[in-house]
């Protein structure tokens, strides 16, 4: 039987990148929906058997200036309350957060580049990145929802990840992301929070070419490893 995954977009350079190799073997449909489309707001996000949301340069604080924050979080929670299988990338792993109840606000400090997460006691399928570089790309953090299981830090960043159960997993780093084109874009993006975490461009692209083919491998059988263990 084959499953239907959608997949949220915030901006159009932040899309599935690695993780869609490992959800289309695993049997899915792929959706794709902009939270710019004008049919967005109508959608049932209980629906899907699978729902993944990326990342994106807009807080989760910011829904003012992003009406559609607001109407995504109703939705959302309504889909977690129901044990829903549900994966989170950066801002999608900070709306989890927040449709969980929990606090999202500016961190101390940008955290931009590849480095390795410090896996907690049980990482689950988060074992696949031990001592592996993945790229980090935000400025915003959480606190931890209640009755989840806190997976992996950073020096700068204690909350890295979270699951509850088997169906819940929200990441705040890009490990599906070092060999995609749109890598780019986030450069030519965001000059400015490379230079504030103390780096270059040409750094950058070029930790991309050292570090991204295995931050997507390890990325991808961590994707797998989840994907096997959903309870729909």
């Amino acid at each position: 039987m084959t499953r239907r995954a959608l997949i949220i977009r915030h901006v159009p350079h932040e899309g599935v990148a690695g993780y869609r190799a490992p959800i289309e073997e695993a049997g899915y449909e792929i959706d794709r929906i902009d939270v710019t489309d004008p049919g967005f707001s109508s959608v049932d996000l209980r629906e899907p058997d699978l729902l993944i949301m990326m990342g994106g340069p807009m807080a989760v604080y910011e829904q003012a200036q992003y009406p559609w924050i607001a109407c995504q979080l109703r939705r959302l929670a309504r889909r977690l309350e129901a044990n829903r299988p549900t994966l989170g990338v950066c801002l999608g792993a900070q709306m989890m957060a927040a449709a969980m109840g929990a606090q999202v606000y500016a961190g101390p400090a940008i955290e931009v580049g590849f480095h390795p997460v410090s896996l907690r006691e049980e990482p689950g399928p988060l074992r696949h990145l031990d001592g592996v570089p993945v790229l980090h790309w935000h400025g915003d953090t959480f606190h931890m929802p209640d009755d989840v299981e806190w997976l992996a830090s950073s020096p700068l960043y204690p909350h890295q990840a979270f699951r509850r159960g088997g169906n819940v997993l929200a990441l705040q780093f890009h490990a599906e992301m070092g060999l995609d084109p749109r890598f780019e874009a986030w450069i030519e993006q965001w000059p400015e929070a490379i230079a504030e975490a103390g780096s270059t461009e040409q750094a950058m692209r070029e930790a991309h070419a050292r570090h991204g083919p295995g931050a997507v491998a390890a990325g991808q059988a961590m994707i797998r490893e989840w994907l096997a263990g959903l309870e729909h």
